[in-house]
């Protein structure tokens, strides 16, 4: 049963003027497309600056052809999955272009993931081969014998930064040692690469919108990371959406002839994906990539450099930044648009960020599933809502209760979305993908909240125990099934606890099999299984944990606790 509210669209009487309730059909047949017509629209444009250097619209087509013409000869078919396991470095948006040209399809990777972590979606996305960056390799060496990749590409961070480069590695390598011994017998350099690639041609790939871009790995409630199947006209859909929706950000401001972002956000993530690469390159805007955001110092220092327009970030990276002395002697007078997503924006932080930067955060929300963005607070907005704004043109919320059944306005239900930008399902995964797709076609977020009378919609709480640290989902399930591979632990239960820099920490309670074991102990075990942001960061040993009659364990007494 669909809400009133989604069958009439009450929230289009809230849009900004002349924004059409649909996106146009789809101007191009796939993302290679997209890109390929911005490359020749816009060659002569700084597209993607890194630590000082800048490569061009022209310079991006004439790298990823090289790169996309190796991958041609390795005899790949098309559709085959290449995985993709880098900060945002220039060979980033170059191996992503060149992925997409060729014909294959793109695995976005966080290189901070554990050998385990690899595996897993390596083996699960079936990628035949691999472009990584050295500092990982040593990950990917462990694990590569298990998986099908065939084909590896190690880039440098230099590779693309001329004379400078050698002097970068040598730093990188040598002075802050952030490169580990690896071996990975018959791999290729990326400069070896686009050599192999010089002179080939990058044979058209025939690719249709339905055909798959990417896939992006997100957490599931069996804590097996699930593959979400984004299809061209998937991202395609939601770079038109957000294309629409950024023309209210002009409305009080003029939009300068060349649009500067600013990616803190990696780009293996959806959000800067398409927000960044995707609608950025659409526009011929120019992204400085950031390639740390954690040094928030040499961040800052980065950000003196420029004149940026475009701010997409999170909650974390702005009160990290509020925080930092330097920030606020930066000129915001060209900043129009602070954009967050990823974890819900804190009010305290939103209204110092004005006060800051005379700008206001525009929170909006999306998952993985919808390629990301659903909903946003409209850009020509002169106060920060709370809410997570409205859907965006031809996207339908509606709040529906346990049942499937629409709730009225104003009452809690769990949050569902229907539009082009929905994900095709999970990749081999029909049993998960039944799951979270109702039978007229909304994807039900997990997210609990509530519309009001003008179509902005509230998040209130969540469904599924999923933790979420600093944008990242993290699966209770997951930590538990990597902290009880403890020889000296039987059972163990995690929680989301508040945290004032993350958003949301990870709290483990821990029943031990071992009364010697410490919380170090334990801390150490989840480290060699577990990405930075996954691992708990408080650890609660308990005689036993609260269970049902049929032995589930009661994460909701432990929040209580």
């Amino acid at each position: 049963m669909t809400n009133t509210a989604a069958a009439d669209r009450i929230w289009l009487k809230s849009y900004p003027p002349n924004t059409p309730a649909d996106i146009a059909p789809l101007a191009y047949p796939s993302v290679a497309a997209l890109i390929e017509d911005s490359f020749k629209r816009y060659a002569s444009r700084p597209a993607f600056t890194c630590m000082g250097k800048t490569i061009t619209y022209g310079d991006m087509e004439k790298l990823s052809t090289k790169i996309g013409a190796w991958l041609q000869s390795l005899g790949l078919e098309k559709g085959d999955r290449v995985a993709l396991m880098m900060p945002n470095v220039l060979q980033m948006p170059v191996a992503m272009a060149a992925v997409l040209r060729a014909g294959f399809a793109v695995v976005n990777v966080n290189p901070l993931y554990t050998p385990r972590e690899l595996e897993h979606q390596l083996k699960d996305s079936g990628a035949k081969a691999i472009i990584i960056l050295e500092n990982f390799a040593v990950t990917l060496e462990q694990v590569i014998a298990r998986t099908d990749v065939k084909h590896v590409c190690v880039a440098t961070m230099g590779d693309l930064l001329g004379l400078k480069g050698h002097i970068v590695n040598f730093v990188v390598r040598k002075v802050k040692k952030m490169v580990p011994a690896w071996q990975l017998p018959g791999h290729v350099s990326f400069k070896a690469a686009m050599a192999a690639g010089d002179g080939k041609s990058l044979k058209p790939a025939a690719t249709k919108a339905e055909d798959v871009a990417f896939l992006q790995y997100t957490g599931g409630t069996t804590g097996v990371s699930k593959g979400a199947t984004l299809s061209h006209a998937n991202v395609l859909s939601n770079a038109a959406q957000n294309d629409l929706w950024l023309k209210a950000a002009f409305i009080n401001k003029p939009k300068p002839e060349v649009l500067v972002y600013v990616c803190a956000l990696p780009l293996y993530h959806i959000f800067a994906l398409t927000v960044n690469a995707l609608m950025g390159m659409q526009q011929g805007a120019h992204n400085v990539l950031i390639p740390n955001p954690r040094d928030i110092p040499g961040f800052v220092k980065e950000l003196k450099k420029i004149e940026f327009n475009v701010f997409p970030g999170l909650n974390t990276l702005f009160n990290a930044l509020l925080n930092n002395d330097d920030f606020k002697t930066l000129n915001f007078k060209p900043l129009l648009l602070t954009l967050c997503g990823g974890m819900a924006v804190q009010r305290p932080v939103a209204e110092r960020w004005k006060q800051m930067t005379g700008c206001v955060i525009s929170e909006g929300y999306g998952l993985s599933e919808t390629s990301p963005v659903a909903t946003a607070n409209r850009f020509d907005a002169t106060e920060f809502t709370g809410t997570i704004g409205l859907p965006l043109p031809s996207t339908f919320i509606d709040i529906r209760d346990e049942d499937g059944t629409a709730v009225a306005l104003g009452e809690v239900g769990e949050i569902c979305i229907k539009g082009p930008q929905v994900m095709v399902g999970y990749w081999n995964r029909d049993d998960e993908t039944r799951k979270v797709m109702t039978e007229d076609g909304y994807f039900r977020s997990g997210d609990m909240g509530f519309m009001d009378e003008a179509g902005f919609t509230k998040i209130v709480d969540r469904k599924k125990d999923m933790i979420l640290v600093s944008g990242f989902n993290v699966y209770p399930n997951e930590v538990e099934e990597v902290a009880v591979s403890h020889p000296g632990i039987a059972e163990a239960a995690a929680i989301a606890i508040p945290d004032e820099n993350s958003g949301e920490a990870v709290k483990l309670f821990v029943v031990r099999k071992d009364p010697t074991l410490t919380e170090a102990d334990v801390k150490a075990h989840c480290a060699k299984g577990l990405t930075n942001y996954k691992r708990p960061k408080v650890v609660v040993f308990k005689d036993d944990l609260p269970k049902t009659n049929v032995g589930k364990i009661l994460r909701r007494e432990l929040r209580d606790l």
